[in-house]
C-alpha cells in the first residue's frame, strides 16, 4: 500500500508580515526587536526571519521561512503573532503566506 500524499503539508511557507508604528519612534523600535529576536530563533519550524523596516513609509515587518504551513499555522494561532496583532504601537498589521515553488526556487538557490 503507498503512503498517502504528503506534499502538500511539507511545502515551504513564506509568510509577509508588515505594520506601521503608532507612538513609539524607530529607535525604541529597534531596541525592543534587539530583545525579542532571541524568542523567534527558538521557533519550531521557523527557518529563518529577515527584519524589515521602511523609515519612508513607516513601514516594518518581517520575512519569515516557515518549515511547512503547520509551523507558520501554529505560530499565526500562538501568543507571539496575537501580541503583534493587540499591540497599539504597532497598527494596521497585514499578514500573506505563500507556499514555495520547489523547483524554480531550488534553481535560484531560494531554499
Amino acid at each position: 500500500m503507498q503512503a498517502p500524499n504528503t506534499q502538500e503539508e511539507q511545502t515551504v511557507h513564506v509568510q509577509i508580515v508588515t505594520f506601521h508604528l503608532d507612538g513609539l519612534d524607530e529607535a525604541s523600535y529597534r531596541n525592543h526587536v534587539d530583545t525579542i529576536a532571541p524568542t523567534f530563533a527558538g521557533l519550531r519550524g521557523l527557518r529563518s526571519k529577515v527584519w524589515l523596516g521602511d523609515t519612508g513609509t513607516n513601514t516594518y515587518g518581517g520575512v519569515y521561512l516557515w518549515d511547512d504551513e503547520a509551523s507558520m499555522r501554529a505560530y499565526q494561532n500562538g501568543e507571539i503573532f496575537a501580541g503583534l496583532r493587540a499591540n497599539p504601537a504597532m497598527a494596521d498589521v497585514v499578514s500573506r503566506d505563500f507556499a514555495v515553488l520547489r523547483a524554480p526556487t531550488e534553481i535560484t538557490r531560494g531554499c
